[in-house]
């Protein structure tokens, strides 16, 4: 072989490796286990001082971390709770499965206000995950997970709630559309289908109104499969993507490139930045709940 020809195969086997994965993200400690003995968890959330709720779906339950690791009951009702999230001035809203997404009451644990439990006269399948923009208004996702058969809506879609309470389908039917997040300006939304190994990525040109989808990243798979696709995620203060898979948290630069992989002793299903400095990576993984330390912090309530 020329020189010049080894020198070209070498480097497309660099340029080949680094797009696979270039680890430049990396925990700044050990994947460590909070506590075990949960049905499946879910849906981890932050407030503002970073202590941070999950849902304990089976068990339709909510748990609260507290800043010093106590684990206490939040309510024992969730009606199948799954994503949750924190606005900017402390509220505390969640998908329930069971077709609603509301708000909770943070003193007795109950619902507070329902923002939305149907479209066009008929019930949503199964609310999932959510994300607010920085109107206050709320896009989440609602597949089939959970839903009755044949499905209220028809189709596996992603919705947005106004402040006005007005609901829209703002996509066409995506392959069970399960995490969401938006980027730190908001001028993306990312739509982590579970049955597919493309990612989605929309242009938000106003408040519940996106682009067509664009491909953002492929997601790495287990040996021998194809089109598995993520769960949850969560974005940090760079605009860098957590999301959460088969073979463990796999983390994309916001241009799409893979930058790392965390790896946990169970398969996660979501993720979020808490603790007092938000740079603590919890991470609900079927039985158990996980931490890691992270180099980044994540973004703060909108």
């Amino acid at each position: 072989m020329r020189m010049s020809s080894l020198i070209f195969s070498l480097t497309l086997t660099f340029v080949a490796a680094s797009a696979h994965c270039q680890e430049i993200i990396k925990p700044t400690g050990p994947v460590e286990l909070v506590q075990d003995g949960f049905a499946f968890t879910e849906g981890p959330a932050a407030d503002s001082k970073g202590v941070v709720y999950f849902s304990d779906i089976p068990a339709t339950s909510i748990h609260r971390i507290s800043l010093d690791g106590a684990i206490t009951v939040f309510t024992a009702d969730s009606k199948h709770t799954n994503g949750m999230i924190f606005t900017s001035d402390g509220r505390l809203l969640g998908c329930q499965m069971d077709g609603a997404v509301v708000q909770y009451d943070l003193a007795s644990g109950e619902v507070a206000k329902v923002l939305a439990d149907s479209f066009e006269g008929k019930r949503f399948n199964a609310p999932n995950d959510l994300i607010i923009d920085k109107e206050g208004g709320v896009y989440f996702t609602d597949p089939l997970y959970r839903a009755p058969e044949p499905l209220p809506q028809e189709i596996q879609a992603v919705y947005y709630i106004d402040k006005a309470g007005k609901v829209t389908r703002v996509t066409e039917a995506i392959a069970a559309p399960n995490g969401i997040a938006l980027s730190p300006d908001a001028s993306k939304l990312y739509v982590i289908p579970s049955m597919q190994a493309k990612m989605l990525v929309y242009e938000v040109r106003s408040p519940g109104v996106l682009s067509e989808p664009a491909v953002l990243c492929t997601l790495r798979q287990p040996t021998g499969q194809t089109s598995t696709g993520g769960d949850g995620m969560v974005v940090d203060e760079e605009g860098n993507l957590y999301i959460t898979t088969h073979i463990g948290v796999q983390i994309f630069s916001p241009a799409g490139a893979a930058i790392g992989l965390l790896e946990t002793p169970q398969q996660p299903a979501n993720v979020t930045f808490g603790g007092a400095d938000r740079k603590t990576l919890f991470i609900t993984a079927r039985t158990g709940v996980y931490k890691a330390m992270m180099p980044s912090a994540g973004l703060p309530p909108n």
